[in-house]
């Protein structure tokens, strides 16, 4: 029994007696705590892969920030590599594919990922759940199969994701393929997070927002619904960042909240999904650069535009690096004191 479900209870639909807050990208480079250790340690990529380590980070914001949730520290591209692509992130340019999927053989040579891949991850959520002792939930995820795709395809971020988008009409069955065995893939690494203790776990779709409804319909949302369904009973999150086009859909899926950026406006959001699922966010990352007044004043109005019940309070992003940590504490604190 943890000592604080309030992101359970809220993906449960329960009242709650104030709203639970996370932040995306809560256990990284905003903590000055994750800044001495990852120059110490000097790679991005041993940190993921270090059980001790991943779980010191995923521990940081917790202690730091007080937040309602922890979320294991780790990599969406971990799996991509766990089926033998293997990438390498490169210091003011992000991640980056020495090899990319281009033709028919390239999916073929690619493997179903099982648990032996990432048990790095896995050693990580057992020694962070042990560690917080029952305290609050512990966020398991993966990147949602069309994500993970784009960058298997595309061999890095874009602007336009021109090589991913062109082979869903030029090689419809070809992607089909791979992103069949993103998802089997996926589907074992997220049992396998949930086997080793937890209690919820979160897909991004990242990329979500560049594919038209009609793409999205075909190459996205059928993934996402094997995963939801493969995962039940376990409260899965779906954070499909830009598809403002899909809420109803992804409503429609077998999960218990759809996280929303910040470009969707509350109202809009509640009622393209109805009132069955927990909306999740979705304060602009930017909001926290303003002075701390404003950031107390944006926080509120985003708590009572979204309403009293089924909200995960969270940003519309990840918490970008630079962001001064007086305001993550004013955003946090003002959610805590708020009356619902």
């Amino acid at each position: 029994m943890l000592k604080n479900d309030l992101l359970l209870q809220a993906l449960r639909g329960e009242a709650t007696r104030r709203k639970p807050v996370w932040l995306m990208r809560q256990a990284g480079r905003i903590l000055p705590q994750y800044r001495r250790l990852s120059e110490r340690v000097g790679s991005f990529k041993t940190m993921v892969q270090t059980p001790d380590i991943a779980c010191e980070v995923t521990l940081q914001p917790i202690e730091e920030l007080d937040v309602d949730a922890a979320i294991i520290f780790s990599d969406i591209l971990v799996i991509p590599e766990a089926m033998g692509l293997p990438y390498e992130m490169e210091k003011n340019k992000g991640p980056v594919f020495p090899a990319t999927i281009g033709t028919a053989a390239d999916v073929d040579r690619m493997i179903i990922a099982g648990e032996e891949g990432v048990d790095y991850t896995v050693k990580a959520i057992k020694l962070v759940k042990s560690a917080l002792n029952n305290t609050i939930p512990l966020i398991g995820f993966a990147g949602a199969p069309w994500t993970i795709f784009a960058y298997m395809v595309e061999g890095s971020g874009s602007k336009t994701f021109t090589l991913s988008r062109s082979m869903l009409y030029n090689r419809p069955e070809m992607a089909h393929a791979l992103l069949h065995k993103i998802t089997q893939s996926t589907i074992n690494y997220l049992k396998a997070q949930v086997s080793a203790g937890a209690d919820v776990v979160q897909l991004f779709d990242t990329w979500a927002g560049i594919l038209s409804p009609q793409l999205y319909t075909r190459f996205s949302m059928p993934y996402l619904q094997q995963i939801c369904s493969a995962l039940q009973p376990t409260p899965v999150i779906v954070f499909a960042k830009g598809a403002f086009f899909a809420l109803s859909e992804i409503a429609q899926l077998s999960c218990a909240g759809m996280g929303l950026d910040w470009t969707i406006s509350p109202k809009f959001a509640r009622d393209m999904a109805g009132n069955n699922i927990t909306l999740q966010g979705n304060l602009d990352p930017c909001v926290l650069y303003a002075e701390l007044p404003f950031v107390q004043k944006a926080t509120l109005q985003m708590l009572q535009d979204f309403g009293p019940n089924r909200h995960i309070v969270n940003l519309g992003h990840g918490v970008y690096p630079d962001t001064p940590l007086d305001a993550v504490k004013c955003f946090i604190n003002t959610v805590k004191q708020y009356k619902i």
